[in-house]
């Protein structure tokens, strides 16, 4: 059945979202459409500062590259493919340095289609992550949009190289957004296990060597303070008190919390690894008196209908939290986590106990936190602080 599937059939099945920078009486608003007409309203309820434009007659939030990002994650969350390549395009369409830019055509050759059709059946028996297939579907769309008249076979290292300079590059896509296309690429290939040398020749970006925005623990506790539901507060507060990845918290069922012991199961993290948490003294008040509160049936954390709370309505938490707090940081539900970790490391908690509590499979990703903390940095003694200027 799945070699004969239909290519524009599973071309529609994608649900797709444009990004539009536009400028009205002096105020910028970032404006989204869907040109299938897929923004029902279960998709729009969340997102924050959301608005009808009655002169553009399309849906708008205040534009800032904040709200980019926010609104990107928000529609990745519900499955959308996002092109917002109009934001970057609107100026010109050629680079600083005059170089034009690579269109993506938004279609791929059929063969490919069914390839991919079978590539996404094949990582979700493998058990990849339900974020990991829906990025790599995504990123290779986008790929194959562009060399829309090839097949995988077609491919060649020079087709890769072209894409890197003139398509991510020309536009000032990130090393992670390029490190990914790479990592969908290589599997893609490798799944096929056709003769082709392609796998072989691709190489990765730099690392960059960025570090980590960090919250003070003054601001953690401003943070959680300005949350007035208890939901909320407890997501949030468990984020921080345990280190947790969003995806983890989510994830969390009832038979999962372990109150007696003062332990969380985090089942299936980021690699398919289980690990015991424990949770805080303070943070099992607060978690029995949420369950108490709320008495959820599954999931730790349920949305009205009873199913899993999202993403999405966290972020949106998080971000009304970040405003109403006046903070200017760049802040993600991220953050609390990387707070959590380096405030342990300046309470003088071992490397190798961090490691573990965070579920990193390598101590090198554990040991990014020594370059935040400032605990180890206020101990050097500066020549400068002896002079009498």
């Amino acid at each position: 059945m799945a070699a004969t599937l239909n290519s524009n059939t599973y071309a529609m099945a994608v649900k797709e979202v444009i990004f539009k920078k536009v400028t009205l009486d002096g105020e910028k608003l970032l404006v989204f459409f869907a040109p299938n007409g897929d923004l029902k309203q279960e998709y729009l309820i969340d997102i924050h500062q959301l608005r009808w434009h009655s002169l553009l007659e399309q849906y708008c939030i205040p534009y800032s590259s904040k709200h980019v990002n926010y609104l990107f994650m928000h529609f990745r969350a519900h499955k959308f493919f996002v092109d917002y390549t109009a934001i970057k395009t609107q100026k010109s369409q050629a680079t600083p340095n005059g170089v034009t830019k690579i269109i993506y055509k938004k279609t791929a050759h059929p063969e490919f289609l069914k390839e991919l059709h079978l590539f996404i059946n094949w990582m979700k028996q493998q058990r990849y992550a339900k974020s990991t297939i829906e990025t790599y579907e995504g990123l290779l769309l986008v790929f194959f949009g562009v060399f829309d008249q090839k097949t995988m076979m077609d491919i060649r290292r020079q087709d890769v190289e072209d894409f890197n300079n003139f398509y991510i590059l020309a536009r000032g896509y990130s090393f992670t957004y390029q490190n990914q296309v790479i990592s969908a690429l290589k599997l893609l290939y490798s799944y096929n296990q056709e003769d082709h040398p392609l796998p072989q020749d691709l190489q990765r970006p730099r690392k960059e060597k960025k570090l980590p925005q960090v919250l003070s623990i003054d601001e953690v506790q401003q943070l959680l303070g300005s949350l007035v539901n208890l939901k909320h507060k407890t997501l949030l507060s468990l984020l921080y008190a345990c280190g947790l990845r969003i995806g983890e918290s989510l994830s969390i069922r009832i038979k999962d919390v372990d109150l007696d012991r003062s332990y969380v199961h985090i089942r299936s993290g980021k690699g398919n690894k289980d690990r015991f948490v424990p949770i805080p003294k303070q943070m099992r008040l607060l978690l029995v008196r949420y369950l108490n509160a709320y008495t959820p049936k599954h999931f730790v954390f349920e949305g009205r209908n009873g199913k899993r709370y999202s993403a999405v309505s966290a972020r949106s938490v998080l971000q009304r939290a970040l405003f109403k707090c006046g903070f200017k940081k760049s802040i993600t539900l991220h953050t609390l986590r990387h707070s959590h970790a380096t405030h342990l490391l300046e309470n003088g908690t071992d490397l190798r106990l961090i490691q573990e509590l965070l579920g990193h499979h390598s101590p090198k990703t554990t040991m990014i936190y020594t370059h935040v903390s400032s605990s180890s940095l206020e101990k050097i003694k500066n020549p400068f602080d002896d002079f009498d200027l």
